[in-house]
């Protein structure tokens, strides 16, 4: 009787041992599991969004034309934008260019519309040389 109740003390022992691991481990699990929730709170917070102060798009001179936003993504401030003639925002160095070049030109396109008039075209007349609409321009032009 001796031997088979030594048998049963044994095997208590391990089993008791085999409950407090399991017992240990279901406590660390459940310790581990509330220490991630609070690292994963801790790494999910949303940050607050950074609102940029660059315009992009179709939009973006007009954007920033108005004040809305500092720059465009090209790199142009308030200061660098005008409205042009027909009420879009272009670059000022832009505009001043369109203007030079219109500048070399003007006297001509004056001259035509003086012909124009003088010679009662109306609609598209291609100024094709040796045309009376051509002659007309040109010595307008040349005087």
């Amino acid at each position: 009787m001796a031997l088979p109740m030594k048998a049963m003390k044994a095997a208590m022992k391990v089993m008791k041992a085999k409950a407090m691991k399991t017992v240990m481990k279901k406590a660390t699990k459940k310790v581990m599991k509330k220490a991630m929730k609070k690292v994963m709170k801790k790494v999910m917070k949303k940050k607050a969004m950074k609102v940029s102060n660059v315009a992009k798009g179709k939009l973006a001179k007009v954007v920033v034309f108005k004040g809305g936003k500092d720059k465009t993504k090209t790199g142009l401030k308030k200061s660098d934008l005008v409205k042009s003639k027909t009420g879009k925002i272009v670059s000022r160095k832009q505009s001043a260019q369109g203007k030079k070049a219109y500048s070399r030109i003007k006297a001509w396109t004056d001259a035509c519309q003086k012909a124009r008039k003088d010679l009662g075209i109306k609609g598209f007349v291609a100024i094709k040389k040796g045309t009376a609409f051509y002659k007309a321009a040109k010595a307008i032009y040349t005087a």
